[in-house]
């Protein structure tokens, strides 16, 4: 068991192989109570593999992860007690009701009798699920199945909750209400660990890591991210004509991303060679015309950018 002052996740080196295929490779953080933090990359970055092995599901192949201070390799089980885990494709059971699942999973958690009934009319009400008792899941749309599957994840009580891609494939207005939930959970003392690749949602973690190829590149609050990596990096330029200077900006050395952004062009710099009046000039030479320059906010999907294309020379 952890004290306060413990980190709730610890993980040093882990690597995982699948014959000669690196999932997941030399990844290194610490999570500490209280956190929501975001594990964001594409799909197939190797997120779904790291959570699998701090669940206590997948056995690293080198490395060392400790989950509320149980070793993932010498004590798996009880990791599964005290964890809640909800994963891509979460197990709900379409011929039951909302109740006989939330009854299955508090069956399953062994929560005793004579309080379960309180817990699950605190999970309905948590979930917003008190007017929907006895609708049968198959029923129920995307955003509410996701609420019901995380109700089924917290009917324990865990102390660190992982949740791997929830949002992934409901609408925007459920993404958010999601996320509300999340966080109200955060605030009740719980830890939470979300996987996603919706860079968007990386601006509501408290600290977020990057992951690209089994590598993680990096780990951080978003603002620190944003300042270390992008700190001047993002320009939005006013051209004309916008299509052929994105074309051309794309080209060039020392830009990881050129983009259409309403009616600019908006850049992302990989490198310090580049100047307002040097890129001007090389617009020139093509016959494009500069008006303006400008340093604009970069969002977290700018740095991933960044941090993908410097990976990739």
């Amino acid at each position: 068991m952890t004290n306060n002052h413990t980190p709730i996740i610890h993980v040093e080196h882990l690597t995982k192989q699948f014959g000669t295929f690196t999932a997941v490779d030399d990844v290194s953080f610490e999570v500490q109570r209280g956190e929501v933090v975001g594990y964001l990359g594409p799909n197939g970055s190797g997120k779904t593999t790291t959570i699998r092995m701090l669940c206590g599901l997948l056995r690293p192949t080198t490395g060392v992860a400790k989950v509320i201070g149980a070793d993932v390799v010498r004590n798996p089980e009880m990791i599964k007690r005290q964890i809640g885990y909800m994963s891509q494709k979460f197990a709900l059971y379409d011929d039951l009701t909302v109740q006989e699942n939330l009854e299955f999973y508090a069956g399953v958690y062994e929560i005793p009798l004579e309080t379960q009934h309180q817990r699950l009319q605190e999970i309905l009400k948590m979930a917003g699920l008190e007017d929907r008792p006895k609708t049968v899941a198959s029923q129920l749309s995307g955003g509410w199945r996701q609420r019901l599957a995380l109700g089924c994840a917290l009917v324990h009580k865990p102390l660190l909750l992982f949740l791997d891609e929830p949002t992934s494939g409901v609408d925007p207005l459920a993404r958010r209400e999601f996320w509300d939930l999340i966080y109200d959970l955060a605030h009740g003392g719980a830890t939470v660990f979300v996987t996603t690749h919706y860079m968007d949602e990386a601006e509501h973690c408290g600290r977020v890591g990057f992951m690209n190829t089994g590598r993680l590149l990096a780990f951080d609050t978003p603002r620190a991210l944003k300042h270390q990596y992008l700190n001047g990096a993002a320009w939005a330029l006013s051209v004309t004509p916008l299509l052929e200077a994105v074309e051309v900006l794309s080209s060039l050395e020392g830009i990881a991303q050129a983009r259409l952004h309403g009616d600019q062009a908006q850049i992302i710099l990989a490198s310090t060679q580049w100047t307002p009046q040097s890129l001007s000039a090389r617009l020139a030479e093509q016959q494009i015309t500069v008006s303006a320059v400008e340093t604009v906010e970069p969002t977290l999907e700018d740095v991933f950018t960044l941090l993908a294309h410097t990976q990739g020379e």
